[in-house]
């Protein structure tokens, strides 16, 4: 090789020592989007909350945490998750906290090749499935402790009030495709959009339907006013919630009419009851008593556990991957999505944590439980 072929070489291979060192960081950032203001910002409060109990470094290396809000808007979300991907150069991507939002980062996250951690429950096509997984669990596995319930209580006929958007649609599908073998018919079915302020119409509906028990498919604040509304014109039946209404703000707006309500949720919400055996007890016993500290008491929350549990996982798959690649880098963004799909059982507050290529949840039984209301606290439902 001559002297210029020898130069050109040595000059190449220093530009991309260079470019590497320059990729590398010292520190593994994560972009985070939420909904802490708008008409979720019931669920975004405390996912923001739960990040200020979660670790400073992994694996000895820190944590940069970047929060945004996206107002529960998803072309907002999509602006932050590509600020994420340009700017920041992150990671890992969290959010948000509505299903819209959370479809939107998805497709960002997907096409950056970045780990994305849902903060609720987010359908998955072939276009997100690679780089996605969800912390909440899935609606079947949710539902079914419900309508196993409305079985053993003599439930026949079932009215449905939800979300006019991807979240409601995902609890009405689920609710149809369960009950229709289990000797159980819809007979109404009612939408609101999440910034509306009254139901009267579609509870009036509800009512003169006459069902045996009536689902809510709302999460948040949102779930309090259908609640209330059913309650204050007379409605006696069974009312269920789906586990995106778990959270102290639930009892605050729905007032007495929250009593006797039977909430599917997350172990996080009682952790107090579960066996010593459980794997979730402990993280739930953790989260719950920093963040009642400073939060007050029975001010818990479904959400913040998401958001907890989301560096639950990274604890166990971010020093997996320090040990193949650096920060900064398409390579460690490639080991993190290894690890999630090989680490196993990674207890947190929210369920015990197996994804795989097929199950981007991740979850099984032991990720929910039935709770209700009385005398203004959630306690075991029978």
């Amino acid at each position: 090789m001559s002297k210029l072929h020898l130069a050109i070489a040595a000059v190449a291979v220093s530009l991309a020592i260079a470019t590497s060192a320059e990729t590398q960081t010292a520190e593994i950032t994560v972009g985070i989007s939420i909904s802490t203001t708008g008409p979720a910002a019931a669920l975004g409060v405390p996912e923001r909350n739960a990040l200020e109990f979660v670790p400073k470094d992994i694996g000895g290396v820190p944590l940069k945490l970047i929060v945004l809000d996206d107002g529960g808007d998803p072309s907002i979300a999509t602006t932050n998750a590509r600020r994420f991907v340009s700017e920041s150069k992150a990671d890992i991507m969290v959010g948000s906290s509505i299903v819209p939002s959370s479809v939107a980062i998805s497709a960002v996250a997907n096409e950056a090749g970045i780990p994305h951690f849902s903060l609720s429950p987010m359908p998955f096509t072939p276009a997100r499935v690679k780089w996605s997984v969800d912390m909440p669990q899935p609606v079947e596995i949710v539902g079914r402790v419900m309508y196993d319930h409305m079985k053993a209580h003599g439930v026949k006929t079932i009215g449905y009030v939800g979300y006019s958007d991807s979240y409601g649609d995902l609890w009405f599908n689920d609710l149809k495709a369960q009950t229709s073998t289990m000797g159980m018919s819809i007979v109404d079915d009612e939408r609101f959009a999440r910034p509306d302020t009254s139901i009267t119409g579609q509870a009036l509906k509800l009512i003169a339907a006459n069902p045996d028990a009536i689902l809510i498919g709302a999460a948040g604040t949102g779930a309090g006013m259908p609640q209330s509304e059913l309650r204050d014109r007379g409605y006696k039946g069974l009312i269920y919630q789906t586990h995106g209404a778990a959270s102290s703000d639930f009892i605050r707006i729905a007032g007495k009419s929250a009593e006797n309500v039977l909430m599917a949720a997350g172990p996080v919400m009682y952790p107090e009851g579960q066996p010593e055996s459980a794997l979730t007890k402990k993280p739930g016993l953790e989260l719950n008593a920093a963040y009642e500290a400073k939060y007050g008491a029975h001010s818990r929350s479904q959400f913040a556990g998401h958001a907890y549990d989301v560096f639950e996982v990274l604890k166990r798959v971010v020093p997996m991957a320090l040990k193949t690649a650096k920060p900064g880098t398409p390579e460690f963004r490639e080991a993190i999505r290894q690890a999630l799909m090989s680490e196993k059982e990674i207890a947190a507050t929210q369920g015990v944590y197996n994804y795989t290529e097929q199950d981007r949840n991740g979850v099984d039984d032991r990720s929910r439980i039935l709770l209700t209301v009385k005398d203004g606290k959630y306690v075991p439902a029978k």
